[in-house]
């Protein structure tokens, strides 16, 4: 290409070169105008492309878009219809919640008239008031060495259950058998979740009848470690046996009555009631006086007999009785009777109970000849009953008698005094010690004498009510000191509630059953109507 340039002048090299660089350049135009035209082609064709695939995407989008809008406006129809279901249905669970509210309260009042013409019934016929106490399960009813979770225990080890607030359901099974379901129908049966508070809510109107000239008798039933002296007194400390009155709502029945006794008395007249409060155990087979003092004046332990007065009636004579005014002072002595009652460690019960305790209130009145054997719970009657007594407690009414005697020149005076009657009743509050399976308590030597007295006693209490359900014209009271002391309670000269105390657990199954069948007799006793205490008592005054 440059071989033709030799020779050449500069000028022409140099036309030469710019005619071969502008050739150059027109071809390389040449080719980048071919190229663009080649890429705008091909743009044209990938936007045409891209346009018809946009335009199938839009289609596309508006069909799906069609088609989910339909499937929300159906699925917000279906909600609406559903809504509507729902508050018809609301509407409906309301009117059958009122219902069932309507029909409870109907079965509410009808079961509470049940029960007051029951207690009508009860009380024309002087059967005793059975009530049964289920106590929950306790670490001790484990068998020894076997780790159980509570669950597993309760599924596997709890065989007596509240069916219902009358009746309990034991499953009694025996290897080889199949389970049988036995029932047991009481007046009222509390379950091991209810309080303290629940069990004295329905003693407590039997207390009223102390005021009324009825004696009341509350009698705790069962095997050792069922929860008697819990019910009856509460929790005691391993310490001593005292009442631990800073946990009130963990106080028994004991504790409990003699407030609400002091609660109904502080309603009446001052100066027209007073108590009195006696403690005795009886412990192989023999009474002590808990609140006996010695020449120094400590209280101890001392033997009484039971003898039979010419009324017909127990009586223990010398036995200690102390005035009280207030629950406190109740509390006080109960707890100094309570430090020398006899407990001894079992396998089954740590402080078992070796002996029975009765605590008697004893609540006097002064009535007025004039008003004499009409209802004491009349207001005009408490008023003039209240202007005509001027007695309040023992000591009160051995002044009464050195103030007539030195004015016994005025008649009004002397008339006035000679009016005055008074009218005692009695609250019986026992503890019965457990009846034991010697086999399971262990026990030996001198608490195996008290485990033999405790089972006769117990068991001369299960025959006398035998006796009194057969009408049998001899009642053997006197073949157990306990039940002779307890004469006249049992006999129906006082309305009786028994407090049947048992176990869940499948290992005192046999000592349940015995405890529900000693209910089971004792609730069909009819002992006739009790009699409303109506007989004048000399004053001390006259």
């Amino acid at each position: 290409q440059y071989q033709g340039l030799a020779g050449r002048s500069t000028n022409e090299v140099l036309q030469l070169y710019s005619a071969h660089s502008q050739q150059q350049k027109l071809q390389r135009s040449s080719v980048v105008i071919q190229m663009y035209g080649a890429i705008k082609k091909r743009l044209k064709r990938d936007l045409k492309s891209l346009h018809s695939f946009a335009l199938e995407l839009s289609k596309d989008f508006q069909r799906q878009s069609k088609t989910y809008l339909y499937q929300v406006l159906t699925a917000v129809q279906g909600i609406q219809l559903q809504n509507e279901a729902m508050q018809m249905f609301q509407i409906k669970a309301f009117d059958l919640e009122q219902s069932l509210q309507e029909l409870t309260e109907r079965y509410e009042k009808e079961k509470q008239k049940r029960r007051a013409l029951h207690n009508s019934l009860v009380e024309l016929r002087g059967n005793i008031r059975v009530h049964c106490r289920i106590r929950p399960l306790l670490p001790f009813d484990t068998a020894a060495g076997h780790l159980v979770s509570p669950d597993r225990q309760r599924n596997f080890s709890e065989v007596a259950c509240a069916a219902d607030d009358e009746t309990v359901l034991v499953k009694c099974s025996r290897p080889g058998h199949a389970s049988v379901n036995k029932t047991f129908q009481f007046e009222r049966v509390y379950s091991a979740s209810e309080s303290q508070d629940t069990v004295f809510a329905d003693v407590a109107p039997l207390l009223t009848s102390l005021l009324d000239g009825y004696n009341v008798c509350i009698m705790a039933y069962g095997q050792t470690g069922s929860g008697k002296t819990y019910t009856m007194l509460g929790p005691q400390p391993e310490e001593n046996l005292m009442f631990a009155i800073e946990d009130e709502s963990e106080l028994g029945i004991i504790p409990r009555a003699t407030q609400e006794v002091f609660r109904l008395i502080s309603e009446k007249p001052p100066g027209s009631y007073w108590v009195e409060v006696s403690v005795v155990e009886v412990y192989n087979n023999e009474v002590f006086d808990l609140l006996a003092k010695d020449s120094c004046g400590k209280v101890f332990g001392v033997k009484r007999d039971v003898v039979t007065s010419r009324e017909g009636k127990s009586d223990v004579p010398l036995l200690t009785h102390e005035t009280v005014e207030n629950a406190s002072e109740f509390l006080r002595l109960v707890n100094k009777g309570l430090q020398l009652r006899v407990t001894h460690p079992t396998l089954v019960h740590a402080h078992s109970s070796r002996s029975h305790l009765v605590v008697t209130l004893t609540i006097t009145t002064a009535v007025s000849e004039d008003n004499f054997g009409t209802p004491w719970e009349d207001e005009q009657t408490s008023q003039r009953l209240h202007k005509e007594a001027s007695c309040t407690f023992p000591q009160k009414m051995r002044e009464s008698k050195s103030t007539s005697s030195s004015r016994a020149s005025s008649p009004a005076q002397l008339e006035a005094t000679e009016k005055m009657k008074q009218v005692k009743t009695r609250l019986q509050l026992v503890d019965l010690a457990g009846s034991e399976c010697v086999g399971m308590s262990g026990v030996t030597g001198a608490a195996l004498r008290e485990t033999s007295f405790i089972n006769r006693s117990l068991s001369a209490l299960a025959d006398v009510l035998g006796a009194i359900a057969e009408q049998r014209s001899h009642v053997p009271y006197r073949n157990s000191k306990l039940t002779h002391l307890l004469q006249d309670s049992i006999g129906g000269d006082a309305k009786l509630l028994l407090m049947l105390c048992i176990s869940p657990d499948q290992k005192y199954l046999t000592e349940s059953m015995q405890s529900l069948g000693f209910g089971t007799r004792a609730r069909q006793v009819q002992r006739g109507q009790v009699k409303k205490k109506n007989f004048p008592v000399l004053s001390k005054a006259k």
